[in-house]
């Protein structure tokens, strides 16, 4: 495997690597330790957005893959895919927003609007990875 072959492989781990550490960040501010969850949130925010620029360099170099699964498996990725996308679209301005309110310590602001941009965010990280899966991992051929 080789560029851009391998992009794939790096962006999910990428969206993995945000994904936990949004759990993390999450379980930090529960427990009170605000530095330790900024650490943890600019972390996330950091693997998305070396994601998104790796996610488009593979999609220019190669553009799409079909899914060749059928059946329930088919209907399954493109549910998936296709909130995915949405989501994704949707969360960009969430998230800035989110860290623009926690770095200005407007965090009355910043706790209403994470509230509903976490979930959001964790879902597109996590979904990211199911696609990868199911795209480059298994064989429904």
């Amino acid at each position: 495997m080789t560029y851009p072959d391998d992009l794939p492989t790096l962006n999910a781990i990428l969206n993995a690597c945000s994904g936990l550490l949004l759990v993390t960040g999450y379980l930090l501010i529960r427990n009170g330790r605000r530095s330790a969850h900024k650490k943890a949130m600019l972390g996330a925010a950091s693997f998305s957005a070396v994601f998104l620029v790796s996610y488009v360099i593979y999609h220019i170099e190669v553009g799409s893959i079909a899914f060749t699964g059928t059946g329930a498996v088919r209907t399954l990725y493109f549910t998936i895919l296709i909130t995915h996308v949405i989501l994704a679209v949707v969360i960009v301005p969430l998230v800035l927003r989110t860290l623009w309110l926690g770095l200005g310590d407007k965090f009355d602001r910043h706790r209403r609007l994470a509230r509903r941009t976490l979930p959001l965010w964790l879902y597109v990280s996590v979904t990211g990875v199911i696609i990868y899966l199911m795209l480059y991992q298994m064989n429904f051929a």
